[in-house]
């Protein structure tokens, strides 16, 4: 195995994405007959036939399950090392990939990344967005936007603070269906809010039940509109649709969306940011970090 070429492992994990030799093979920009080649090549390697055929696609076996873990560490390590080669080594050039919630990437980082590459033109942005918690240690990002505390000791972290969120609703939405005054009277409004009962939503759910008795418990609702995507949530918010969470420093940009229940609903997401230690001396990883902190800074203290 030590001959294969990346290109096979990286032919064998678009392969279980999508399903399918033809689909893996639009994807990678190569004829089918190339991608099954290079499945066939690395079965060959390991002694083990890693698709079988069915309705649905091909499906993994157990050891291309197994494999694959170890395919996706070899993909991240090989985009870490592409990044590297990308950039002269001291000057602000090159790639640098960050990893940030939805909400964050979409609403609060871009002025500022804009704002980075206008004082260095050679800095290219890659922008991950996800709630997963992208792992720094083996590169998968260079720098991530967390809202959690890293512990891994080889990272260093910023702590910016907390971001506040509130609930809020559309300014036409309360003057049709009035604004609530009591935590209670939210139970007669339409509530927007989660599809699945994440590990965050359960941790979220037991601080309002230990802070905030009064509120309603979030794991119970009936959500009027209910979607995981916390952008989705936010477009919701300002159709119109109802009342949901958001982060008031967002909130506070458009004049039509209102606070509901100010002083009495208080909530906030602790927030990071962090990167691998290696990095911290060269110039595109530092001036992208340092640039996401004070960034990030100025956002909270907005807010």
């Amino acid at each position: 195995m030590n001959d294969l070429n990346w290109d096979f492992y990286r032919t064998f994990l678009t392969v279980l994405r999508t399903g399918s030799l033809s689909a893996a093979a639009r994807d990678l920009g190569l004829t089918q007959p190339t991608v099954g080649r290079h499945i066939d090549t690395l079965e060959q390697a390991v002694g083990y036939q890693l698709f079988t055929r069915s309705q649905q696609g091909l499906l993994p076996t157990e050891p291309a399950l197994a494999l694959q873990p170890y395919a996706e560490t070899l993909a991240a390590t090989t985009a870490a090392m592409q990044r590297v080669a990308a950039g002269e080594y001291g000057k602000v050039k090159g790639t640098v990939r960050i990893s940030a919630s939805d909400v964050i990437g979409c609403e609060v980082l871009p002025p500022i990344l804009a704002a980075l590459q206008d004082e260095h033109p050679g800095l290219a942005i890659e922008l991950s967005l996800s709630d997963a918690v992208e792992d720094l240690l083996r590169r998968e990002a260079d720098i991530a936007v967390r809202m959690t505390n890293p512990a891994q000791d080889a990272l260093i972290a910023r702590h910016i603070g907390q971001i506040p969120l509130g609930f809020h609703a559309h300014r036409r939405y309360l003057e049709r269906y009035g604004e609530p005054q009591e935590a209670e009277e939210l139970a007669h409004h339409r509530l927007i809010g989660f599809d699945r009962k994440t590990a965050f939503i359960r941790a979220t759910a037991a601080r309002i039940r230990a802070d905030l008795p009064a509120f309603p418990d979030l794991e119970n609702i009936r959500w009027a509109f209910r979607t995981d995507s916390n952008l989705a949530q936010l477009a919701a918010i300002r159709s119109g649709a109802g009342i949901g969470i958001c982060q008031t420093g967002i909130a506070r940009r458009d004049p039509e969306l209102v606070r509901v229940l100010p002083g009495v609903f208080e909530l906030s997401l602790d927030t990071w940011v962090a990167m691998h230690e290696n990095l911290k001396n060269a110039p595109r990883w530092r001036v992208t970090f340092d640039a996401l902190v004070k960034g990030l800074l100025d956002y909270v203290r907005a807010a």
